[in-house]
């Protein structure tokens, strides 16, 4: 004898339980993603010292900071 009806709920149940999970996976990605943030500049104007702006430079990743005199010809 042949179980053919449990042959079908089973592969009914496989077929409606991936169904759910790429649902589900598409729905997680689409709430996931993000604006990416524009990149935030290096440099920062500090003061001005005799018509020259002093700028302050830093790399995000280090924790130190360089000064720099621009004066504008």
């Amino acid at each position: 004898m042949r179980n053919i009806d449990y042959y079908r709920a089973v592969l009914l149940g496989a077929v409606m339980g991936m169904s759910f999970l790429s649902l589900f996976y598409m729905v997680n990605v689409a709430l996931d993603t993000k604006e990416p943030e524009p990149p935030k500049s290096k440099f920062e104007v500090v003061d001005k010292y005799k018509n020259c702006d002093l700028l302050r430079w830093t790399d995000h990743q280090l924790a130190e900071y360089k000064y720099f005199l621009h004066c504008p010809k």
